[in-house]
């Protein structure tokens, strides 16, 4: 019995050791590695990261800006361009400036002047071009021009009661002009219509056309040298007024560019083709019926 007893005493012992001996290996804390220190960048690493990210902006691809086309014309030339009593521009000549634009996209500019001023404006980069009725005859040299977009005539406008009928009768008569027009360099050319001028009584000299016209409604004047489409414009709604059957002379209305702006003349000689062939430059052409018979691109 002894034996025995001491048999399974031994086989106690045992068997509490083998379990204690798994639960000494079961609760032993895992070991965590330390992280590896991390090293600070150099200075020439620094650099080299700085100088390819000055380098990839570099060649990133800029956001193009915006072209303004700044459109240079006459404060007071309807029905091709003027300010209205509200301060906004209108004219055949600035919508189809701006037909221009929204064709390419680019941004209008409205650059208004006063007639005379029109070459120190263009000549100082003021604006890209003067468009606004501006006649190329006798002036073919003098700047680059787009292709002609309106034919023109210059004609005698008079009060029906006036007793003038012919270009005769302006003998002795003051006549009115608008400075720096072509009926004025026709009236003070020696091959044009210097001879007729010399004849008048006297050549009254005005900033603006609408001036001339008050003048002549007031009796001030007898008679205005004038562009027939500019004319037929003033004269609208007005039944008092006329023009001679004899004509001055004949003309071309184009874009006066700056010599050496072939770029941009030939941009907007496509843009006018393309104008065209959209029906743009008809359907404005149409909002002005005093002109629209004298258009040459359709």
């Amino acid at each position: 019995m002894k034996k025995v007893y001491l048999a399974l005493a031994a086989g106690m012992v045992i068997g509490v050791a083998a379990l204690t001996g798994c639960s000494s290996e079961s609760s032993a804390p895992a070991t965590t590695a330390a992280p590896a220190a991390t090293e600070a960048p150099t200075e020439a690493a620094t650099e080299a990261a700085t100088e390819a990210a000055t380098e990839a902006a570099a060649e990133a691809p800029a956001e193009e800006e915006t072209f303004v086309f700044k459109h240079g014309f006459d404060l007071d030339y309807p029905p091709y361009s003027y300010i209205d009593d509200n301060g906004q521009t209108g004219g055949f000549d600035v919508e189809l400036a701006q037909a221009v634009c929204d064709y390419y996209g680019w941004e209008y500019e409205a650059v208004p002047f006063n007639w005379d001023a029109k070459d120190a404006e263009l000549n100082a980069g003021s604006c890209d071009c003067i468009w606004s009725g501006f006649t190329v005859n006798g002036r073919e040299d003098d700047y680059l021009w787009s292709k002609a977009y309106s034919d023109n005539t210059q004609l005698i406008m008079v009060k029906k009661d006036s007793g003038i009928e012919t270009l005769a009768d302006l003998e002795g008569k003051a006549v009115g002009v608008q400075t720096s027009t072509s009926a004025y360099d026709l009236l003070n050319d020696e091959e044009g219509q210097a001879a007729l001028c010399s004849t008048f009584g006297s050549l009254e000299v005005y900033e603006t056309y609408t001036i001339a016209f008050n003048d002549l409604k007031a009796g001030a004047i007898d008679a205005i040298a004038i562009d027939v489409t500019s004319g037929t414009f003033l004269m609208s709604g007005e039944e008092d007024y006329e023009f001679l059957d004899e004509e001055l002379g004949s003309e071309q209305y184009a874009i006066g560019f700056r010599k050496g702006d072939t770029e941009l003349c030939d941009k907007i000689n496509a843009a006018l083709d393309a104008l065209v062939a959209d029906g743009t430059y008809d359907a404005i052409g149409k909002k002005y019926p005093e002109i629209y018979d004298f258009l040459c691109l359709n």
